[in-house]
């Protein structure tokens, strides 16, 4: 009788190890995205350069630091977004990127009709995430803050079906030395070249940053061109904007946003003595976007200084004198289903691709 009371008593207690170590060990959590990686895109064919008459609304993308993914939300009128997945990321870090991580996503459209979307590959907390051993990837003593090396870079015509490539900047050019890191990635069509230009930060020293440029092949997964200076302003986060004959890029220096102008698209920029917007915090990220019909412009900024952060918003039909917007949820500016977005960026969209992208994912949007 002792001897069964025993084994009862045994098997009780490796019961509930058991189950106690099986309650631990939680599964990764499976991201609906609501995209899908394929190895090939085909043009279709009465895919063309859309003008600002075909557009009908706008397209959000922006990140979250809690994640490291990316989001895409869309709009009608340009004052109030609608994220596409109620609030989920549609590009999973872990699934796209070497550090398990994206940030800083851009997206912009082009001649061919097509969704160009680039990123920073980098997962700020990784160790804690399990991803690595090591606060960063590399000795912070050596290279500073975040130090990764590689762009995330997808195209599309649907905004559901995407190419994908992790492009190791270091790898391509290894001319360029020991960069200590590549970051936040933007594209815009150079109409000389006749080739979409990436433009990004490049740290070298744990120093001062830099904006560089690089155009790529038609398929979006590589850089073709060793990266160049685009000029010697000391900046990140570079956001240009051809209006008129001028591109304008507004740039960060000392958490602040800064503007500067000139007549070509990657030389020759001069910056202006002020900071542009008018926060009191720390900002970065500019990201400028027309408002559809009229002929004012909005620049957006990441005010991460704040708490909780937020995007800011000034409007310009100059690019001398700013009417500040204010904040997400906190001017005229809204948002629907989410909060605390970061390092966005804003594109445009027609009718069709509204009501397409509402029905694959079914968003609660009117849009007619």
């Amino acid at each position: 009788m002792r001897q069964i009371l025993f084994f009862i008593l045994f098997a009780t207690i490796g019961l509930l190890l058991s189950n106690e170590a099986n309650a631990q060990v939680k599964p990764a959590e499976v991201l609906t995205t609501g995209i899908e990686i394929v190895p090939k895109l085909e043009k279709p064919k009465k895919s063309k350069m859309v003008k600002e008459k075909d557009f009908a609304g706008y397209l959000l993308v922006y990140f979250k630091d809690q994640n490291q993914c990316a989001y895409m939300a869309i709009s009608k009128d340009g004052y109030t977004f609608t994220d596409v997945n109620n609030g989920k990321p549609t590009f999973d870090g872990s699934k796209l990127a070497e550090q398990k991580g994206v940030r800083d996503p851009h997206i912009t459209r082009g001649p061919d009709g097509a969704f160009y979307l680039a990123m920073t590959d980098l997962h700020i907390s990784g160790k804690r995430a399990g991803f690595r051993d090591t606060e960063w990837e590399r000795p912070v003593e050596k290279y500073g803050w975040g130090n990764n090396r590689a762009l995330v870079l997808m195209k599309s015509y649907d905004l559901i079906h995407w190419t994908h490539s992790d492009f190791r900047v270091d790898k391509g050019f290894p001319e360029l030395g020991d960069i200590d890191c590549s970051w936040a990635p933007e594209t815009i069509y150079d109409p000389i070249k006749k080739k979409m230009m990436v433009y990004f930060t490049i740290r070298y020293n744990n120093k001062a940053c830099n904006l560089y440029y690089s155009y790529t092949n038609d398929e979006f997964t590589k850089l073709e061109t060793k990266p160049e200076l685009i000029t010697k302003i000391d900046g990140l986060d570079g956001d240009i904007t051809k209006v008129g004959d001028k591109f304008h890029m507004y740039f960060v220096s000392d958490a602040k946003i800064w503007h500067a102008v000139s007549d070509k698209i990657n030389q020759g920029y001069k910056s202006e003595p002020n900071r542009i917007d008018p926060e009191k915090v720390s900002t970065e990220a500019p990201n400028v976007f027309k408002r559809l019909g009229t002929d004012a412009y909005v620049l957006m900024y990441d005010v991460y200084g704040a708490r909780p952060s937020n995007m800011g918003f000034s409007e310009t039909t100059d690019f001398a004198t700013f009417k500040n917007l204010g904040h997400f949820n906190e001017g005229v500016m809204k948002t629907t289903n989410f909060t605390s977005p970061k390092h966005g960026a804003v594109t445009y969209l027609t009718l069709k691709e509204l009501k397409a992208i509402a029905e694959h994912w079914k968003v609660d949007i009117k849009l007619d």
